[in-house]
């Protein structure tokens, strides 16, 4: 969930369940004096968290917290001290991209919660959103994966790093396991092809993965893209990240189809901004390992636990399924290959 600009559901002074304990941790942060009892706005639209907009005497905050079972149809549970590790990646991705995350105000380990600079909208506008609305900068996407390239590039083969961030036990449930085990399970016929691409990215361990590299979880600054929700945080194969965020790219061409010519370029300059930081691997054994855990991850939001929300015809979830299945029954290297092989479905379609 994109927590900065998520709108207010709840806006209340008033007593509510959880406040008594928020003002608690605000207060041994250092960020609330004894006797002050601030505006919380709870916000809305998150699967994975209790997310409070919070006013400061230092400015608005906001304060994030992991629920332990997501709010999705499927019964989906991940540990809940993610939310540590998401807070762990913002401080480490701000030693090399500072504009790139939010300020971190506060920490509060032991009741697993931060407490983030807000970020008002009309200078940090949802990315997701803007893509929907028809503005698909190639520049953006560009910048995206330049940045989470750098990311990548500073953090590779760090071993104290690798130590932090030792959360397979967390990422395996929260992404390899409901995205592509379920995948799996839903289309016997390719589990031993999905499940060897899930073996090779639980096994790779180079570099610090964000593991929610999504538009919706990306603000476009002034700066250049901010990025939220780090709750994947995991120390392992940046194919991942760079995979899902191409797949969004492809998937917005069914969204708003009048855009995908756009939609197209900014996957190929995405592509272009990330592996010009790829500093730690040859570029080319990088993009073998993007373009086989693509494809699953594309049929994953259609038969995964989380599908996304924007596809909901059997007719646009079969175009899904007919390209992801093709190239998993024919595996590519090349992410130029997968672009094509979408652009040939959705042109064949209309």
């Amino acid at each position: 969930m994109t927590a900065a600009v998520a709108p207010p559901s709840v806006r209340s002074p008033a007593p509510f369940p959880e406040r008594a304990e928020l003002e608690r941790a605000l207060v041994g942060m250092g960020l609330l004096g004894l006797g002050e009892h601030p505006v919380f706005e709870k916000l809305t639209g998150g699967v994975s968290s209790d997310i409070w907009r919070v006013e400061l005497t230092r400015g608005p905050a906001c304060i994030k917290r992991a629920v332990p079972r997501l709010r999705v149809k499927a019964d989906w549970r991940v540990p809940v001290e993610r939310t540590n590790y998401e807070c762990g990646w913002m401080k480490v991705a701000a030693r090399t991209v500072p504009n790139a995350v939010p300020a971190i105000w506060g920490q509060d380990e032991t009741a697993g919660l931060f407490v983030m600079a807000f970020f008002d909208p009309a200078t940090h506008p949802l990315w997701k959103e803007q893509l929907h609305a028809g503005i698909a900068n190639p520049s953006t996407a560009a910048a995206v994966g330049e940045t989470i390239g750098r990311i990548h590039a500073a953090t590779a083969d760090d071993a104290a790093i690798a130590a932090a961030f030792d959360t397979t036990y967390i990422f395996l449930p929260l992404r390899l396991e409901a995205y592509l085990l379920a995948t799996a399970r839903a289309h016997p016929d390719l589990a031993t092809t999905i499940e060897s691409v899930v073996e090779t990215t639980r096994t790779t361990r180079r570099t610090l993965v964000h593991g929610d590299v999504s538009p919706k979880n990306i603000l476009v600054g002034p700066d250049g893209p901010v990025f939220l929700d780090a709750e994947g945080a995991w120390f392992g194969d940046p194919a991942f990240d760079a995979a899902f965020c191409l797949n969004h790219l492809l998937l917005k061409c069914v969204w708003t189809p009048a855009w995908t010519a756009s939609f197209l370029s900014c996957f190929d300059a995405f592509a272009r901004g990330y592996f010009a930081q790829c500093s730690w691997e040859p570029a080319a054994k990088l993009e073998k390992r993007i373009a086989r855990l693509l494809p699953g991850l594309f049929l994953a939001r259609v038969d995964g636990k989380s599908p996304v929300e924007y596809i909901t015809t059997d007719t646009d979830r079969d175009r899904v399924r007919r390209t992801a299945r093709l190239l998993l029954a024919n595996p590519t290297d090349q992410l130029g290959d997968i672009r094509a092989a979408w652009a040939s479905e959705l042109h064949s379609s209309r």
